[in-house]
């Protein structure tokens, strides 16, 4: 099991920028595909951004697509979601997971360890 620990978050308005940072606690970070969700009250999580192990492939849902930037640091065991051109329908708890699979870099159930989450809400 990886224990991953959120960073980053908070209030911006539209037009701003965030970046969100996912702390892994593994020896074999590289192994592991991370995923970044998000959830809004009421809605089943939703993916967001995926990048495998090596950080030689990634995935986007098409409304963040040319707008956010998923990367990853495998010497510091660091995964990052870069968020530029935030929109209010942004808005909502962010989580990053790990999982193990590339095919299921979309599901949230090919994945076996989550972040606590952090917030992001982006003001009109």
């Amino acid at each position: 099991q990886v224990q991953l620990v959120q960073s980053g978050g908070g209030l911006v308005q539209a037009g701003g920028s965030l970046r969100l940072s996912c702390a892994a606690s593994t020896r074999t970070f590289s192994i592991y595909t991370i995923g970044w969700f998000r959830q809004t009250p009421g809605k089943e999580r939703e993916f967001v951004a995926g990048i495998s192990g090596s950080g030689a492939m990634t995935s986007y849902v098409d409304s963040v697509k040319g707008r956010f930037t998923i990367s990853r640091d495998n010497n510091k065991n660091m995964g990052y979601l870069q968020m530029n051109s935030l929109k209010p329908e942004d808005t909502a708890m962010y989580y990053c997971a790990t999982g193990r699979l590339w095919i299921t870099v979309t599901n949230m159930n090919g994945y076996g360890s989550w972040g606590q989450g952090t917030q992001v809400t982006v003001s009109s």
